[in-house]
């Protein structure tokens, strides 16, 4: 019984163990404990059923990679440093570019529970079809932020940047109540982090474009064929034939459509574009005629307090980046040279005593992290100040606010809806009620020298596109899944 006993107090004492010197237990069992938490909680069910506790609980990743520093030392925690450093200063940058109200312009209201936001943008705002931006909505909840995938095309609309949101959880239910009832709101404050997306685009590669969705993985498709569209229209440049392939639960859905169209399309816009459209209702036997399936625009006052979304970093974001990246990280080994100098090395060697390990940490991270909040913050305050020239002239642009009355506090409510699917939008679909498409009859159908086969929605249907891409049934397929799933 001693003998249990000793050991079992020699264990606990090395768990509790935190040496100035050496390696911390104690430290690197936060790190675990922090480290299992985040992992138990990205749990589909736990995920997507406690969203907040997901969310919030992902903030214990600050405390995870400080106490992991902390037990195994600079020394080991420098593998990982040039992906943390990277890390931090996109996140800094992202931090500071959220703390700005985004001027939200409209929405679009559809009827199958899904909204279309649109937001003012600066001209200098270039992004990739397919990037995704995330939202915060403060009346809803200021520490939520959710992604969603841009559906905009930062050449065809010059000046703003839309964003589709299907009505699936407690956030956006609330965000589809409150503009769907919109004559208690004149202004919807938002902030926006991004967009971010792929560096580039390898669509164009292909002769034919066969697009599979189900549901909301639509949205993705939209943003690639309103590029498609520009390309069509602006250079009259020969693009690759389209065939998009849609399955929707119940003919409301079909208003998914519409958003093809931007908000301040013209009617011929999609006439230069080759463009089919499979549309597949799987509940409903036939079309409904009891209400409409378009959507309804709801158009915000303009508020001095919003500016449009401008790149944080300006038109020539890469080149600040990569000074930023550069200069801070300079500015770091330059400071923790001088203090390893004359702080650290004179008590290592001029002493009997050894300079304590986590007190090291402590202050290899205190430099990092004031390298890059002091070169960051010069960057974004330098970009600023330019950006605060393009606001105002957008804000000329837009004019002085309406004048409401107080039972109706948005404006232009009667303004024309210039999306609607024109002819020959229409005249490109097809619908079909009650069935679900026979995804290998369609694919094996198509002909072209080079397919790009895309899949975007449930888990399910993307592995049977890709199964069919990848049976040798028919050659020159290239399948490429878009998932975002959260």
């Amino acid at each position: 019984m001693d003998g249990l006993y000793f050991a079992h107090g020699y264990v606990l004492w090395q768990m509790l163990k935190w040496d100035k010197v050496d390696i911390s237990n104690l430290a690197g069992e936060i790190s675990l404990l922090c480290g299992l938490l985040l992992w138990i909680v990205t749990i589909p069910r736990i995920r997507r059923n406690f969203f907040e506790l997901f969310f919030y609980t992902h903030y214990l990743y600050i405390l995870f990679m400080v106490f992991f520093i902390f037990h195994v030392g600079v020394s080991y925690a420098c593998i990982m440093l040039p992906g943390f450093y990277l890390f931090l200063i996109d996140r800094y940058l992202r931090f500071l570019q959220s703390r700005r109200q985004v001027r939200l312009v409209s929405a679009r209201v559809l009827p199958c529970e899904a909204v279309e936001l649109n937001f003012s943008k600066g001209h200098g705002l270039t992004y990739n079809a397919t990037s995704v931006m995330f939202i915060n909505i403060p009346s809803i909840s200021k520490m939520q932020w959710h992604p969603f995938t841009v559906t905009s095309n930062s050449n065809l609309e010059q000046d703003k940047i839309s964003a589709v949101i299907k009505s699936e959880g407690k956030w956006t239910q609330k965000l589809y109540q409150m503009l769907s009832s919109p004559s208690t709101i004149d202004r919807l404050a938002a902030s926006v982090e991004g967009p971010n997306g792929p560096a580039s685009t390898n669509y164009l590669r292909h002769d034919t474009l066969v697009m599979v969705s189900g549901g909301s993985g639509i949205t993705p498709f939209i943003s690639i064929i309103r590029e498609l569209i520009y390309l069509s229209t602006a250079f009259k440049s020969k693009t690759p034939k389209v065939v998009l392939i849609c399955a929707f639960k119940n003919s409301s859905s079909l208003s998914m459509l519409d958003l093809i169209l931007p908000i301040s399309g013209s009617p011929s816009i999609i006439t230069n574009l080759e463009l089919q459209i499979e549309a597949y209702i799987t509940r409903d036997k036939g079309p409904k005629v009891d209400g409409s399936i378009h959507p309804q625009i709801v158009w915000f006052k303009p508020n001095p307090n919003d500016a449009p979304l401008h790149a944080i970093l300006g038109p020539n974001s890469w080149l600040w980046l990569g000074a930023i990246i550069s200069s801070s990280f300079i500015i770091f080994l330059i400071l923790i040279g001088i203090i390893t100098r004359y702080y650290i090395f004179p008590i290592d060697h001029n002493t009997n005593k050894i300079f304590s390990y986590p007190l090291k940490a402590f202050l290899n991270m205190l430099v990092i992290c004031v390298s890059i909040v002091s070169v960051a913050s010069a960057a974004f305050l330098w970009n600023k100040k330019h950006n605060a020239k393009e606001t105002k002239q957008i804000q000329n642009l837009e004019g002085p606010s309406p004048t409401v009355s107080p039972n109706n506090m948005v404006y232009n409510v009667d303004r024309e809806l210039e999306s609607l699917p024109q002819q020959s939008l229409i005249q490109a679909t097809n619908v079909q009620y009650g069935v679900r498409p026979d995804l290998r009859r369609i694919i094996s159908e198509i002909k072209g020298s080079s397919v790009g086969v895309f899949a975007s929605g449930p888990k399910l249907m993307r592995q049977q596109v890709a199964t069919i891409c990848t049976s040798g049934l028919v050659e020159n397929l290239h399948f490429e899944s878009i998932s975002f799933s959260w």
